[in-house]
């Protein structure tokens, strides 16, 4: 699997994964050298620069994007992200059809208009065998998972043709499978790696939220109850309206903030998950944070913040980077879970760390520098 390129298959032709195109090909245009370093925490990991990474295939199940060439089906609806970036080309790949399974909340989506909701393909799907046959073919090292939340049967169906494809998974969304010893065995057995679980924003409501925590514990204070809500007007946030297909994302998005105490809050002081689908916000996301607690002398202490972000492409520079250290692993003959990468750049990974320490993993990792020993005993013990 050595190589100079790195080759990626995406699941799920949506908001994130234009954004992450468009900043891939933004890398290549020489005007626009300036604009595509901002949002990359690693211009180049491993010998790779974001502009080494190449889309080989694609799967989606909307009829406005299947049978489309990737660069025109990022554009397509429901897709609803800004383009900061309009010199996507022509990339000589379809998107083909995958499965749906349970892709998308039907219910949900019958409150809004088209243009707003997945509209299935009356293509035939294709089968287990002809995707793991299809992912072969195109040379693709890893696969990224960008389907919607609370696709639990499509993942698994997506993990396991990884499996069978021999190539890595990275799993961007909620559904535990770089999280989930079994399947981290799976990969391990097959002599695979994989990556995740639910892709970190650069400047998100987690990370934000997760960082505040920490500075309640660190600088002594303590954090007594918390909520986070978030709104937006992306798919995900209409899919998200059944509430059947919240828990993974509250249990990952929970959890990675009870990861920065010593001691968890109780359930009941805290909440944390998505508020409502707001129409008009489209791919913008507003969070809102409060924190109550307690200072010197047990005085009260009161923290509320308003975070306003546009979701898909605040994740873009994270998962370049995921994917660069994936391809290192690779290229290293490397199996299993990557740790590393997985803590810095995913809210559920199988392992937590604070954020500097993760940094500060990853970055050994990639330059071939033994960990720290506090943060490797954090992560292997």
């Amino acid at each position: 699997m050595t190589s100079d390129r790195v080759k990626i298959a995406i699941a799920g032709v949506g908001n994130c994964a234009s954004s992450l195109i468009q900043g891939i090909h933004m890398a290549r245009d020489p005007d626009c050298q300036e604009e595509a370093r901002i949002g990359i925490a690693h211009p180049v990991i491993g010998g790779f620069g974001v502009e080494d990474i190449d889309v080989v295939a694609g799967f989606d199940i909307d009829l406005r994007k299947v049978g489309k060439d990737v660069g025109d089906a990022i554009h397509a609806k429901p897709n609803n992200t800004k383009v900061f970036y309009e010199g996507v080309p022509h990339l000589g790949v379809e998107v083909l059809r995958g499965p749906t399974l349970d892709g998308f909340a039907r219910e949900a989506m019958q409150s809004v208009s088209e243009d707003r909701r997945f509209v299935e393909s009356d293509i035939p799907e294709k089968d287990f065998s002809e995707v793991v046959g299809l992912l072969r073919e195109s040379g693709a090292d890893m696969l990224i998972n960008y389907l919607p939340v609370g696709s639990e049967k499509a993942t698994e169906f997506y993990a396991d043709a990884c499996l069978h494809a021999g190539i890595g998974y990275v799993g961007a969304i909620p559904v535990f499978i770089a999280s989930d010893p079994k399947w981290i065995q799976m990969f391990e057995d097959r002599g695979l790696v994989c990556a995740g679980d639910d892709i970190k924003a650069q400047i998100g409501a987690t990370i934000t939220h997760r960082t505040l925590t920490k500075m309640f514990q660190d600088r002594g204070a303590v954090l007594d109850r918390t909520y986070q809500l978030n709104t937006g007007g992306n798919t995900d946030f209409l899919n998200m309206k059944d509430q059947s297909r919240l828990e993974s994302k509250k249990t990952s998005k929970t959890g990675a903030v009870q990861s920065q105490l010593d001691v968890p809050l109780p359930d009941e002081d805290i909440h944390i998950g998505p508020s409502d689908y707001v129409a008009w916000q489209n791919d913008n996301k507003v969070c809102f944070i409060r924190m109550e607690g307690r200072g010197f002398g047990g005085v009260p202490l009161n923290l509320e913040l308003r975070l306003s972000v546009e979701d898909s492409p605040n994740s873009g520079g994270v998962m370049i980077d995921a994917i660069r250290g994936v391809k290192v692993a690779q290229n290293r003959g490397e199996k299993g879970l990557l740790r590393e990468v997985s803590a810095y750049s995913f809210k559920h990974p199988l392992i937590q760390l604070s954020d500097p320490e993760a940094r500060e993993a990853l970055d050994c990792y990639v330059e071939g520098r033994v960990l720290p020993g506090p943060i490797r005993v954090k992560l292997y013990d």
